[in-house]
C-alpha cells in the first residue's frame, strides 16, 4: 500500500477489481499523501475526505454485488474548483466565493459522468480567479507549484490539477483549456494533458458561449488521458456543436501503429517580439527527430497565423471575464487582472462581442486549412521553460501582465480559436531536470489517431521513470 499511487490511473482500476487494493484503502491512501505533501505544490484547495471515504464505501459495496462494473470504480479523483459539486465548497478560485457551498442543483454534466464512472471525490484543485489567467495565483489559496521545482509555477489555469498529478496526489484529473489552460500546466508539470475537439465533450449544462474552453483529461501516461477522455466524452441534446461518440474508444487507439504519417512542424510564435527559449527549440528539435525515425514524414511549415489575428480573442475573453456574478460591492474583492478583463468586457457592445467573435472564426478556419494536409503537427507547447512563480502576473499592470502572459504561451491559444484538439507531452527535459512539453495538434474531429501518434511517442522515449522529488 506504500507505493500504490506508483500504479497509473488504469493499473489502480484494475487492482481494484482483482481485489488486490480495496476502494477505502486506495481513498485513504491518497489522503495521507496530499494531508503530508500539498503544502508543498498547492495542488488543492478543498480536500474532501468524508465524501471520498463514502464515494470508496459505496465502490466496495458494488464490487460486493458484482455484476457488471462502471470503468474506473474506487479510483480516487479530483475536480477542478470551477466545477460546482453539490454540497462541496466552490470557490471558482477567487476570494469572492470562498465560503460559497455549490447547492443540490449545481452539479455539472461533468460531474455527473465522473460518479457515473465509479470515482472517489478526493477534492477540488486549485485555480486561478475565475480560470482566466495561465499561472494559477489568487487571493483564496495558495499558489500552485511544479512539483519539479516549487519555486517555479504549475502553469494555469489546471494548475492545482496538473500539480496533483505530477506530484502523485491523484492518479489523473480533469481539466479544462480555453486557450491552454491543460496544456500549460501539462507542460510546467512534465505530464500528458489533452485539450479534444470542440463539441466533444459535452459543456451541459450551460458552457462557454465563444466556443474556447473544454473539458479536457491531465494524466501521468498517454492511455490514462485516452481512458479518462472515453468516460468524459460525448454530447448531450442541445449542444451547439456536438461531436458524435466514437465507434473506437479512446483508450483502443492507444494499441493501434499509427502508420506513417505526415506531420507539419512549426517553431516561430505568430505574436510579434516573442522568441523561444534554446532550451525549448533543443527540444523540439530532439521531438522532430525523434517523429522522423519513427518513419513519419517531418515536413517545415509557415506559421499560418498573422501579427494581430489573435486581437479578437482579448475582448471574447474579457466578456467571459464579465460572466461571473460578482456582487458590485465587492468587485474591488477581485484580482487586479481579473478587473481589468471585467471592465473591458462591459465596456464591449453586442455589436463589438458578434464581430469579435466572427474575427475569431475567420482565424479559427485559417489555421484548421493550414492544418488540413498533414495528420498531426508539431508545436513547443510553450515558449519559456516553467517561471517563477509570481513572474508573470503584475498586480500593478494588468495589461502588461496579460502581454507577458501571451508570450509565454503563443501556441496554445490558437487551437483554441479553432477548436481543434491539441496534446502536450513531456518530451523535452532540461539538464537540470525541468519539464518541457511539446504540443502535437490535429483536424477537428482526430483525437483517436493523435492519441495513436502521442502513445508511439510515449514508447519510444519514455518518460513513466521520471518523478519529482517530492514523490
Amino acid at each position: 500500500m506504500d507505493d500504490v499511487h506508483e500504479l497509473s490511473m488504469l493499473e489502480q482500476a484494475a487492482a481494484v477489481r482483482r481485489g488486490d487494493v480495496s476502494p477505502v484503502e486506495l481513498a485513504e491512501h491518497y489522503l495521507r499523501r496530499i494531508e503530508r505533501l500539498d503544502g508543498a505544490v498547492g495542488a488543492y484547495l478543498t480536500v474532501t475526505p468524508e465524501r471520498a471515504l463514502d464515494d470508496a464505501r459505496r465502490a466496495e459495496r458494488r464490487l460486493a454485488a458484482g455484476g457488471e462494473l462502471p470503468p474506473l470504480l474506487g479510483v480516487p479523483l479530483p475536480v477542478k474548483d470551477l466545477d460546482p459539486v453539490p454540497g462541496i465548497r466552490c470557490t471558482a478560485g477567487s476570494a469572492v466565493f470562498a465560503d460559497r457551498v455549490a447547492p443540490p442543483e449545481a452539479a455539472t454534466h461533468l460531474v455527473g459522468l465522473l460518479e457515473r464512472a465509479g470515482t472517489v471525490l478526493l477534492g477540488k484543485t486549485n485555480t486561478p480567479e475565475f480560470g482566466l489567467p495561465a499561472y494559477t495565483e489568487s487571493r483564496v489559496g495558495p499558489p500552485a507549484r511544479s512539483p519539479y521545482e516549487p519555486a517555479l509555477g504549475a502553469g494555469g489555469s489546471s494548475g492545482g490539477a496538473a500539480a496533483a498529478v505530477a506530484a502523485g496526489l491523484a492518479p489523473a484529473a480533469p481539466g479544462s483549456d480555453g486557450g491552454g489552460s491543460i496544456r500549460i500546466p501539462a507542460s510546467c508539470c512534465g505530464i500528458v494533458g489533452l485539450k479534444p475537439s470542440r463539441g466533444r465533450i459535452s459543456p451541459a449544462p450551460e458552457g462557454d458561449v465563444s466556443g474556447l474552453a473544454t473539458a479536457g483529461p491531465l494524466a501521468r501516461t498517454v492511455r490514462d488521458a485516452a481512458a479518462l477522455l472515453d468516460v468524459m466524452a460525448g454530447p448531450v441534446p442541445g449542444d451547439p456543436v456536438p461531436l458524435a461518440a466514437t465507434e473506437t474508444p479512446f483508450l483502443a487507439w492507444c494499441e493501434r501503429t499509427p502508420g506513417r504519417l505526415r506531420i507539419a512542424r512549426w517553431a516561430r510564435p505568430d505574436v510579434p517580439d516573442v522568441t523561444v527559449e534554446p532550451e525549448v527549440l533543443a527540444a523540439y528539435e530532439k521531438t522532430s527527430a525523434l517523429i522522423a525515425e519513427l518513419g513519419h514524414d517531418v515536413i517545415d511549415a509557415d506559421q499560418p497565423l498573422r501579427p494581430g489575428d489573435r486581437d479578437a480573442f482579448t475582448p471574447v475573453w474579457a466578456v467571459l471575464a464579465g460572466l461571473a456574478p460578482v456582487p458590485p460591492e465587492r468587485e474591488a474583492e477581485l484580482m487586479p487582472l481579473t478587473r481589468w478583463l471585467r471592465e473591458q468586457g462591459r465596456a464591449a457592445t453586442g455589436l463589438e462581442y458578434a464581430r469579435s467573435l466572427a474575427a475569431m472564426q475567420r482565424v479559427g478556419r485559417r489555421l484548421a486549412a493550414a492544418v488540413a494536409p498533414y495528420d498531426a503537427v508539431l508545436t513547443p507547447t510553450l515558449a519559456r521553460l516553467p517561471q517563477p512563480v509570481g513572474a508573470l502576473r503584475d498586480d500593478a499592470d494588468p495589461a502588461a501582465d496579460f502581454a507577458a502572459q501571451i508570450a509565454f504561451t503563443p501556441f496554445t491559444g490558437p487551437w483554441n480559436i479553432a477548436g481543434l484538439p491539441a496534446v502536450s507531452l513531456p518530451l523535452g527535459w532540461t539538464g537540470q531536470g525541468l519539464p518541457v512539453g511539446m504540443m502535437l495538434g490535429a483536424p477537428h474531429g482526430a483525437e483517436g489517431p493523435l492519441l495513436a501518434l502521442a502513445a508511439q511517442l510515449e514508447a519510444a522515449a519514455p518518460w513513466a521513470g521520471r518523478r519529482p522529488k517530492i514523490w
